[in-house]
């Protein structure tokens, strides 16, 4: 009689340590799919895409008006200014000019403030500046759309040649 007791509260005991087991494993599966899905939220919100990253040959479409500061990086006086008035008759909005905390950059630089890349680079176009040096730095701080640095490679650039 004792076997056969034995043998009952073992097959109750079995069928609880294989539900155990069932709602364990499930209990894990629906964690990976939560933190899944809170990993998904968070990168919707906080990075941006690859499409979305795309701006003149993908980079999307420049803006009518493109607010520009223009600032010297060379130990040359008028810079700034001819550079300014060279993208005035191209229809660009100079607002600010200046110097550069720096005066020894060795190539100009096309600084992206707002995020809308195609502005950069049509002004990299203007100014005959090499794509490579067209680079993204968003500061909401700035009341620009471009800041142009212009470096020793001035000679190379739009206003300068045959002048």
């Amino acid at each position: 009689m004792e076997q056969k007791n034995n043998l009952n509260t073992s097959e109750p005991a079995k069928k609880a340590v294989l539900t155990n087991f069932f709602y364990n494993s499930l209990l894990v599966v629906l964690s990976f799919i939560i933190i899944f899905l809170i990993y998904s939220i968070f990168t919707k919100f906080f990075y941006k895409s690859d499409i979305e990253n795309l701006t003149v040959n993908n980079y999307g479409t420049p803006a009518e008006i493109i607010q520009v500061e223009v600032l010297n990086a060379t130990d040359i006086n008028g810079i700034s200014e001819r550079t300014a008035d060279y993208l005035r008759n191209n229809k660009v909005d100079v607002v600010n000019m200046g110097n550069y905390f720096v005066n020894d950059v060795p190539y100009t630089i096309v600084i992206d403030r707002r995020g809308n890349k195609a502005n950069a680079y049509q002004i990299a176009k203007y100014l005959n500046v090499n794509e490579k040096n067209v680079i993204t730095q968003i500061n909401n701080d700035y009341l620009v759309d471009v800041t142009i640095i212009v470096g020793r490679d001035y000679n190379r650039l739009n206003p300068f040649i045959n002048k």
